[in-house]
C-alpha cells in the first residue's frame, strides 16, 4: 500500500523531488504537483508524467480531486510562504515535510534523528548545508563533547535559485540552530558561499568542531561510519580527505570558545572536508546541495509513511 503525497513548488527542488518519488520510492505515490507559474518546467514535466497539476498554489491543490487522498505534503517554496501553507494544511489534517528554512516543526536529519519525530504534523529538513554537515557534527559529538561547531557550505551559484537567495538569512539562522539542537554542539555557526566558478563546482562542505581532549581514532571511526549511513540515500556524499586534528595551543584565540572550566586543559580542532555530488535525476550533478535536500526529504517521508502504515491497516 502506497501513501499519496503532493509537492508544492515547481522549481528546481520540487521538480527533482517529484522525479525522485516517481523513480525511487516504493512506498510513496505522487498525486499532485503545485506551482504558481503555469509555464514552469516543473509543471510541464509533471503533466508529461501524468501527474495532476495546478498553477494556482495551495488553493489550487485543495481544489483538486486528487487532494482527497493526499496524506503528506512536501513544501519546496520559501520560508515566508510556508507559514501560510502550514497553517492551512494542518487545519486540513495533512502532514507536512518542510524543505524551506521556516523551521516551524522539529528539525530532522535522517541518520541522526530520523525516527524521533515520526508522529509530528510538520517536520523541517533544515537546509542543504545542514543536511550535509550536521551528521558530521553529530558523529564527532557522539564520542567527544563539541564545544563549538562551525560549518561552511559552498555551492555553485548556478544551483542557487531565487528561493535559496531569498532565504540566506534564514539559512544561516536555521542551520546554526540545528548544529546545536541536532548536531549536539554547545554553540553553532553556519556560513554559505555561492561559488560563481565556471564550469560549476559540486557542493563542498567544511565542518570544524572544537573539542576537548579526544581519541583521534574514535572520532575518525565515528565520522566514517556516519558518512556510510548518509551514502545509503545520497551515494555522491563523500569525504574529500582524511579527518584532520590540530591541537589548540594555550595562547590560541580558539580557546575563548571553550567553556571556562575547560580552557586550561587539552583541546583540539577537528576538521572534516566533504563533497556532495548529485544523482542528476533532474538537476546537474554539481547541484549536490539540492540533491541532498530532496533525498533527505524523501527518506523522511518514507519513514513517516512506514510508521503510520500499521495504524492505517487496523482501521
Amino acid at each position: 500500500m502506497t501513501t499519496k503525497v503532493a509537492v508544492i513548488g515547481s522549481g528546481n527542488i520540487g521538480t527533482d523531488l517529484m522525479i525522485k518519488i516517481l523513480r525511487l520510492s516504493e512506498s510513496l505515490e505522487i498525486a499532485a504537483m503545485v506551482g504558481i507559474d503555469p509555464d514552469s518546467d516543473g509543471l510541464a514535466r509533471a503533466r508529461r508524467l501524468k501527474v495532476a497539476t495546478t498553477h494556482e498554489g495551495l488553493d489550487g491543490l485543495v481544489g483538486l480531486d486528487e487532494f482527497t487522498d493526499v496524506e503528506i505534503v512536501f513544501d519546496a517554496t520559501s520560508a515566508g510562504a510556508h507559514r501560510h501553507h502550514d497553517e492551512v494544511l494542518r487545519s486540513l489534517g495533512r502532514r507536512v515535510v518542510d524543505l524551506t528554512p521556516a523551521a516551524l516543526g522539529p528539525y530532522v536529519v535522517p541518520p541522526v534523528n530520523g525516527d524521533d519525530h515520526l508522529d509530528a504534523s510538520n517536520v523541517n529538513m533544515v537546509t542543504c548545508g545542514g543536511q550535509a554537515t550536521i551528521p558530521i557534527v553529530a558523529a564527532v559529538s557522539a564520542v567527544a563533547p563539541v564545544h563549538y561547531g562551525e560549518i561552511v557550505a559552498s555551492i555553485s551559484s548556478r544551483s542557487a535559485g531565487p528561493g535559496t537567495r531569498a532565504n540566506i538569512d534564514e539559512f544561516t539562522e536555521t542551520t546554526s540552530s540545528a548544529v546545536e539542537k541536532v548536531g549536539g554542539a554547545t554553540r553553532g555557526k553556519a556560513i554559505i558561499v555561492l561559488n560563481p566558478a565556471e564550469p560549476p563546482l559540486i557542493m563542498r562542505d567544511t565542518v570544524y568542531c572544537l573539542v576537548g581532549d579526544c581519541d583521534d581514532t574514535a572520532v575518525t571511526d565515528s565520522v566514517e561510519q556516519m558518512v556510510a549511513r548518509v551514502q545509503t540515500y545520497v551515494p555522491g556524499y563523500r569525504l574529500k580527505q582524511k579527518v584532520q586534528f590540530d591541537r589548540v595551543a594555550d595562547d590560541d584565540p580558539l580557546r575563548s570558545l571553550l567553556p571556562a572550566s575547560s580552557r586550561a586543559g587539552d583541546a583540539a580542532k577537528v576538521s572534516v572536508f566533504l563533497e556532495v555530488e548529485g544523482a542528476a535525476h533532474y538537476l546537474p550533478a554539481y547541484a549536490g546541495n539540492l540533491d541532498i535536500m530532496t533525498s533527505a526529504a524523501l527518506r523522511t517521508a518514507e519513514r513517516m509513511a512506514a510508521h503510520r502504515a500499521p495504524e492505517v491497516a487496523t482501521r
